[in-house]
């Protein structure tokens, strides 16, 4: 195996000051706003061959959930050439979108823009894996180890790098309940995740009778899907979900301010024991379903309910129960699925015999832990055994470690329901970048919420800090010689 062509990977011969591991929306949005710093010499990995979003969930007619203002920059940095808006007009497109009157964009939209943003960027490398960090104490420096990978993900090179600070974004992995896991890895049975429905969707449509299991989004977006495409009077759906109802997704004005940097300080500063109570009640702020598809479920059903082929109404074959967790799962003959149900409530059990079955349960964090093995003794944890993510979004590091490790997306039971938000993607690359730089690089508004949560309102709206050393580090993490102003 070669040794991979400088041509293709950032120089191995003057360190970064930023490697970013990963790239998603998240740490695609701390290259855009880095790349209008020209002092800092940054590179950002990701294995795959290019950038995607969700490609299995990218539903016609599914839209963000999030305004279109939470794209990569503009809640921070209007003006940037990578807005949304600018994307617009790269592709002549501004007009259309303007009578459009769109303030949630298709989805499909979404992951062109970021596609567009991933491939202009001359900082992003794709196709490279990242096989081991480490901390170089001879030369202050974090060392990472990658291999250079084909279009078909097989290596052609090996590579070495250093850099002063990381910042890790690796994302989330589909979660598939324990007790359906089996059935869910055996190729002849139809049990998949929702982040692989439109892979599998035309199998789906002509099974015989199809069971969605989650109550989120995504399982409501899925079971619409179906339900459209299904014949009236034959549509064999059944709809699971362990939450007390369909819920629909806090959307208020005021509710709203949860996914503010207001909040996100204010849950910060909680006790840990506090933040842990709090999260699992939070669920309607982030998990539940939009009002928009709620409504088109109900019509869809309800159209159905008008006329037959014998020109009487009649229920749609559907099946919608909350409060229903799946206990076990087995096959029935070669390709059938038996769930195995029980009601929270009632304290009853019962069983659903189904062709295939779609579960929309959400996603985990990556564990850092795979990554960060070398680095393992240095990480300092929580009570929890968890990492613990100081206010910018670094991870507590042993002081003779003298850079940073910068999080994004793997922080949520330190920094709370705002962490997965797109809303929030700009301000925290805005908040990795001031505290990198020892400057403010970005303004950032003092205060983003009318709530004043909690009773001192000074934590909330106090001017974010700059040049703040790390929890038990005494120098900045960056030297200011590695950044020359022109």
């Amino acid at each position: 195996m070669n040794t991979v062509d400088p041509a293709d990977s950032p120089s191995t011969d003057e360190p970064l000051d930023l490697l970013g591991i990963g790239i998603g929306p998240f740490n695609l949005s701390l290259a855009a706003l880095a790349d209008g710093l020209p002092e800092l010499r940054t590179a950002f990995y990701d294995r795959r061959p290019a950038f995607s979003w969700h490609p299995g969930q990218l539903i016609q007619g599914s839209t963000l959930q999030v305004p279109f203002l939470a794209d990569l920059v503009s809640l921070v940095e209007p003006a940037s050439p990578w807005s949304f808006l600018c994307y617009l007009k790269a592709r002549g497109r501004l007009f259309p979108f303007y009578f459009a009157e769109r303030f949630h964009i298709p989805r499909t939209e979404y992951d062109a823009y970021c596609r567009w943003v991933a491939d202009s960027l001359p900082t992003c490398h794709f196709g490279h894996q990242i096989d081991a960090v480490r901390w170089n104490p001879e030369r202050d420096l974090f060392q990472v180890d990658f291999t250079r990978l084909d279009a078909d993900g097989e290596a052609v090179a090996v590579g070495r790098t250093h850099s002063r600070n990381l910042v890790i974004g690796i994302g989330t992995t589909p979660h598939v309940p324990e007790r359906l896991r089996p059935l869910a890895e055996s190729p002849s049975v139809p049990v998949l995740h929702s982040a692989d429905y439109l892979t599998h969707r035309d199998r789906l449509l002509a099974a015989g009778h199809v069971t969605v299991v989650g109550s989120g989004q995504s399982g409501a977006e899925i079971f619409l899907d179906l339900l459209r495409h299904r014949p009236h009077g034959r549509e064999g759906l059944t709809w699971l979900a362990r939450t007390e109802a369909f819920a629909p997704m806090e959307y208020s004005k005021l509710g709203l301010e949860h996914f503010t940097p207001d909040y996100t300080r204010y849950f910060h500063a909680l006790p840990e024991s506090v933040r842990d109570q709090l999260l699992p009640h939070q669920w309607q702020l982030h998990k539940a379903i939009d009002h928009e598809t709620i409504s088109a479920i109900h019509e869809e059903l309800y159209q159905r309910t008008l006329t037959t082929e014998s020109g009487q109404p009649s229920w749609p074959d559907v099946t919608l129960t909350p409060g229903v967790s799946v206990r076990t799962a087995g096959r029935m003959g070669a390709d059938r699925v038996e769930l195995h149900l029980e009601h929270v409530q009632q304290g009853t059990q019962s069983r659903v015999t189904t062709d295939a079955v779609v579960l929309a349960t959400g996603y985990r964090q990556r564990p850092l832990e795979p990554l960060l093995a070398p680095i393992d003794p240095y990480l300092r944890r929580d009570s929890a055994g968890r990492p613990r993510v100081d206010e910018r979004h670094r991870l507590v590091l042993d002081p003779s470690i003298r850079g940073a490790i910068h999080v994004q997306n793997a922080e949520t039971h330190t920094h709370g329901v705002g962490t997965p938000d797109l809303g929030l993607g700009a301000w925290r690359s805005a908040v990795i970048l001031n505290s990198l730089t020892g400057d403010t690089a970005y303004e950032l508004p003092q205060r983003t919420a009318f709530t004043t949560f909690g009773l001192d309102p000074h934590p909330a709206h106090r001017p974010p800090r700059t040049a703040v050393p790390r929890t038990g580090t005494s120098t900045p993490t960056i030297r200011t010689a590695a950044l020359p102003r022109g």
